[in-house]
């Protein structure tokens, strides 16, 4: 590798930088500003708080993350990286600022008098930093954007170090008092937003961003935007443990984008079949729902069928369930594969809607690749709809049906539960309408 591919792009991040730095003060001392001149600023605080103690050392973790955050900009490898981890931290102060100056809260708990070191540490820090600014915590926002930025670039007992030392960090946003504990899940959720929206090894979700134009695309998003209005409302009217609710909340809401606007790419399904990270943790409480709603329908049939020439369908496999087939096309934008299936093609598509001809195409092609290998198992969620469509598009790209009928019937003969509705035959259809033998678009042996 040449001297110029591995040079890093330290101009740049240093143009970065001095951008970043003055915002990060103007902005966040601004919305303290707008804070201390409103009366009667609330507090969120759980009865068990006041249980939380006070460790004055560990406001040296607490103020490293400072000295982290200029460093992050110089360890990136190169422009693209850089720019996305500003954009980031960017993003992640904008989410953090305007959620101060709408929903203002302030600290309740009384810091015990420091001395020494740590005392000048804290007098410094109340210099600039009031007891506004809570939720969600800017502490906790960066410290997930800058934990995924070193963790990149470490390994073996410094990757250890890092995770022990951001911690700590993590910690120190409560034994300093600084926040209550509810500006700790937030920021959370804030930081994995700001990865999700500039994500590295997966798709962004907005860069193809384009409003649905099927019907049923947005009656689903409207049902699922209700529900997170649902979540939100009752969190605001229950308080307490309710507040757990904004996740779901959060969670629904983007599945709601998702249908309306970003499409399958919402969910970052990546090449080995997983979400992304930050998708995980987003889409979590929807996720664990997905996964039950599952194996609650397919409970009295689990396994897959062999609808013909080696090409099974079925529900996305558990860990044991996966070594079986030397081949998988998944089609399901919404779970994770196990690490054991071996994917030949990620074809994600989402549920419950018909998927374009041309991603059908695709992964028709995908499944006739894949048979060279041995065993095929085209999943999805269920084993109903999206797999079954892909494998009624494959039998008519290949040759195996010659309409349309034909293919659902064959599909259906093997697995009868199957639900294909009116869009999924229209789908069916262009692809009939287009269709021409594998073995001549990929130059494979024929069947």
């Amino acid at each position: 590798m040449s001297e110029t591919a591995v040079r890093r792009p330290w101009g740049r991040a240093l143009l970065w930088l001095a951008l970043l730095g003055p915002l990060f003060f103007l902005s966040y001392g601004y919305a303290n500003s707008v804070a201390a001149q409103r009366v009667g600023v609330p507090s969120i605080v759980f009865g068990w708080e006041h249980a939380i103690p006070f460790w004055a050392w560990t406001i040296l973790p607490y103020w490293s993350i400072d000295l982290f955050y200029g460093i992050s900009l110089f360890v990136c490898r190169d422009r693209r990286e850089l720019d996305n981890q500003a954009l980031r931290l960017l993003t992640a102060q904008a989410i953090a600022i305007a959620c101060f100056l709408a929903f203002p809260l302030t600290f309740s708990f009384v810091r015990p008098e420091t001395d020494g070191v740590f005392g000048w540490m804290f007098d410094v820090l109340l210099g600039f930093d009031k007891p506004f600014n809570q939720a969600p915590s800017l502490h906790i926002v960066l410290l997930i954007v800058l934990w995924v930025r070193f963790a990149q670039h470490l390994s073996g007992a410094w990757r250890w170090l890092l995770h022990l030392w951001f911690g700590l960090i993590g910690v120190s946003v409560l034994t300093t008092y600084q926040h209550h504990f509810v500006d700790v899940p937030t920021g959370l959720l804030a930081g994995w937003l700001c990865v999700w929206l500039w994500p590295e090894g997966a798709r962004s979700p907005w860069r193809a961003a384009a409003w649905a134009r099927d019907p049923k695309r947005w009656r689903l998003a409207s049902l699922y935007l209700l529900g997170a209005a649902l979540c939100a409302a009752l969190a605001w009217m229950l308080r307490g443990a309710a507040w757990w609710l904004l996740w779901p909340a959060l969670s629904l809401l983007l599945v709601a984008l998702n249908y309306a606007l970003l499409g399958a790419d919402g969910f970052q399904k990546r090449a080995d079949g997983r979400l992304s990270p930050a998708a995980r943790w987003l889409y979590a409480p929807y996720l664990w729902g997905a996964w039950i709603n599952s194996r609650l329908w397919t409970r009295r049939a689990p396994q897959p069928v062999e609808v013909g020439d080696g090409v099974w369908l079925g529900r996305m496999p558990g860990r044991d369930e996966a070594a079986r087939y030397a081949a998988a096309v998944d089609v399901c934008a919404e779970l994770s594969a196990p690490s054991t299936l071996r994917l030949a093609a990620v074809r994600p598509m989402l549920d419950l809607v018909a998927a374009e001809p041309q991603a059908l195409r695709a992964a028709a092609q995908d499944i006739e690749a894949a048979r060279a290998a041995g065993p095929v198992l085209v999943c999805c969620a269920l084993g109903y709809s999206r797999s079954a469509v892909a494998v009624a598009a494959w039998l008519l790209e290949s040759g195996r049906a010659d309409t349309v009928e034909a293919a659902v019937a064959q599909v259906r003969a093997a697995r009868p539960a199957v639900v294909l509705g009116e869009a999924h035959l229209r789908a069916l259809e262009q692809v009939r309408a287009g269709a021409m033998p594998i073995s001549v678009q990929a130059g494979a042996p024929a069947t």
